[in-house]
């Protein structure tokens, strides 16, 4: 009997979301630590902190989809590529969220590079575009991200990014968007190979901040057990993630308390 007011608030829930950032996240490691990611190096940094991709030092790639609120048309598809190299680290990044006549599409190349033994950057320029149902044409703008870390101890290790700095947006008929700047600050501590304590802070420039942490720990070799908590509004996230060989798989959940869980996955390849 109320499934149709959960889609109903669903379906405002993601206009809101497409008034703020534009910008999704990808991987499930990362989605079960409620994405308090800035300061972790992965495969998914494509789409977290690009600085922290000049940490990897073998390619690997991995595909990820979330079924938002376990709504098909809030689905979101997304992949990542890295490549490190002599001259720094690259990496390629895509996803699409929604699906039949409204679709949100970004493209991002990244560039990271080891400045010295603790400092890092990186830059990457995005390409993203948008179909409404209403519109017979996508609209689309390019805009940039830039993020660094620096380790503090061999336990501390802080990051720091920036999405869109120049408000860029879209140039839709009716009216030019600007859509806000995402700032992020956060860090890392790592106990020992078993045990990772994450917080961040996130700021977008016209909303308040928004504090997320994340927990994860390894009780066996392969495999890690994690959570973590957001504010405003407050989402419970958990998840697992398991390694064999080159492959590696990850699950994560979140919870609204309107709406319900959101179920994740992604599978990297690691080159050895």
């Amino acid at each position: 009997m109320r499934k149709p007011f959960y889609i109903l608030l669903a379906f405002f829930s993601s206009l809101a979301a497409l008034a703020s950032s534009q910008n999704y996240a990808g991987g499930a490691r990362s989605a079960a630590l409620s994405n308090a990611f800035v300061s972790v190096s992965d495969t998914w940094s494509t789409f977290h902190n690009q600085a922290t991709l000049a940490l990897l030092n073998q390619f690997s790639a991995g595909v990820y989809y979330e079924s938002k609120y376990g709504l098909d048309e809030f689905a979101l598809a997304a992949s990542s590529v890295v490549l490190p190299t002599t001259a720094g680290t690259f990496g390629l990044s895509f996803y699409q969220f929604g699906k039949g006549t409204f679709k949100e599409h970004k493209l991002g190349f990244a560039y990271s590079k080891q400045l010295s033994e603790r400092f890092n950057t990186a830059v990457q320029f995005d390409y993203q575009s948008q179909h409404m149902p209403e519109n017979a044409n996508a609209f689309s703008f390019v805009t940039f991200e830039i993020g660094a870390t620096y380790q503090l101890t061999e336990q501390i290790t802080v990051g720091a990014h920036t999405y869109n700095p120049v408000k860029n947006g879209y140039n839709y008929t009716e009216e030019k968007t600007k859509l806000p700047a995402v700032f992020r600050l956060g860090a890392h501590y790592a106990f020992d190979e078993h045990v990772l304590v994450i917080l961040e802070t996130q700021k977008e420039s016209n909303r308040d901040v928004v504090v997320k942490s994340g927990l994860e720990f390894m009780p066996l070799q392969n495999l890690a057990l994690r959570f973590g908590i957001s504010g405003r509004p407050i989402q419970y996230t958990a998840g697992l993630g398991y390694n064999y060989k080159n492959i590696s798989t990850d699950i994560a959940f979140s919870y609204h308390g309107n709406l319900g869980f959101t179920p994740a996955i992604s599978i990297q390849y690691h080159l050895k």
